[in-house]
C-alpha cells in the first residue's frame, strides 16, 4: 500500500515527515530497546534538522539516544569528504544536536580506512557493512533522484537484478562520485516500513512516472511495489499534473 502525503510548504514537509519517523519511533520502541533508521543522502539531512530539530515540539519528543542509524546507500569517500552521505548528516543532524549538548543517536558508517584508491577494497567495504546491518530496519527513508534513482539503485543497473546480497558496491553510478556502497532490493524488501521525501516541479515528471506508467521498471516505482508499506512526503509542485490521490498525514 503506497500513500502519498503532499503539502504547499518545505516546512509542512518536515513536519510532516517528522510526526511520521516520530510515529513509527514510538510504536517500535513500545516492543523494542531500539528504534533503527536509514536514511539516504541528498536533501534528506536538511528536511531532518528543519522537521525534527528546528521544530521545538517534535524535538521534545524524539528519543535521540534510542536511536541507532544507517545509511542506504553510501559514497565510498572519507567520513568528512563534502560528497559523503554520512557527512551531511553529521554537518545537519549530528553537529545541531551536540550543540544542543543533546543525547545522539548511535552511528552506523563504512569503514573509512579501507578504502584504497584503486577501489580494490570496495567489495570489502560493502561486506562490513552488510554484517553491521540488522536484517530488518524499523524505518528506512529515501530520495528519488530526478531519474527514479532512488538509494544508489540505477535504471536499467545490473544491481537491479542482484538477489542475495544486501549491501553491495558498484563503481560505475552514472551520477558522480561513481564508486558506492548501496542497500539492495533483498535489504529493502525486509524493511518494516519506507518513505520517499520529494519536492520540487523539477520532480514531476519522474513522479508522473512512477505513479502512471506501468511498464516504467525505475527503481522508485519497484520499491512502491514491494510488499512493505511505502509512504510518499511531497510537495505540491512535486505531484503538480501527476495522476494521484495526495492527503496530510
Amino acid at each position: 500500500m503506497v500513500q502519498i502525503y503532499s503539502y504547499a510548504e518545505s516546512q509542512d514537509v518536515a513536519n510532516a515527515v517528522a510526526q511520521y519517523v516520530i510515529k513509527i519511533q514510538d510504536s517500535t520502541l513500545s516492543s523494542s530497546d531500539s528504534f533503527k533508521i536509514a536514511v539516504s543522502g541528498g536533501s534528506l539531512g536538511k528536511v531532518l534538522k528543519k522537521g525534527l530539530i528546528d521544530n521545538e515540539e517534535n524535538y521534545k519528543l524524539i528519543k535521540w539516544s534510542k536511536w541507532q542509524v544507517y545509511f542506504s546507500d553510501e559514497r565510498i569517500v572519507p567520513l568528512n569528504h563534502e560528497d559523503s552521505n554520512y557527512g551531511l548528516f553529521n554537518e545537519m543532524v549530528l553537529e545541531t544536536l551536540k550543540a544542543k549538548n543533546a543525547e545522539l543517536p548511535k552511528i552506523f558508517t563504512i569503514n573509512e580506512k579501507l578504502i584504497k584508491d584503486d577501489g580494490s577494497t570496495d567489495s570489502e567495504i560493502a561486506e562490513e557493512y552488510e554484517e553491521l546491518l540488522p536484517l530488518s530496519i524499523d524505518l528506512v527513508l529515501l530520495g528519488c533522484g530526478p531519474d527514479g534513482h532512488t538509494c544508489s539503485l540505477f535504471p536499467n543497473h545490473e544491481l537491479l537484478k542482484e538477489n542475495e546480497k544486501r549491501i553491495t558496491f558498484l563503481q560505475d553510478s552514472p551520477k558522480p562520485p561513481p564508486r558506492r556502497i548501496t542497500f539492495t532490493f533483498p535489504q529493502l524488501k525486509t524493511s518494516k516500513n519506507i518513505a520517499f521525501v520529494a519536492e520540487g516541479a523539477g520532480k514531476a515528471p519522474v513522479l508522473a512516472q512512477i505513479f502512471n506508467d506501468k511498464e516504467a521498471k525505475l527503481p522508485c516505482r519497484l520499491v512502491n511495489e514491494l510488499d512493505v508499506p511505502v509512504s510518499w512526503f511531497v510537495n505540491d509542485a512535486a505531484v503538480n499534473g501527476v495522476d494521484v490521490q495526495t492527503s496530510k498525514f
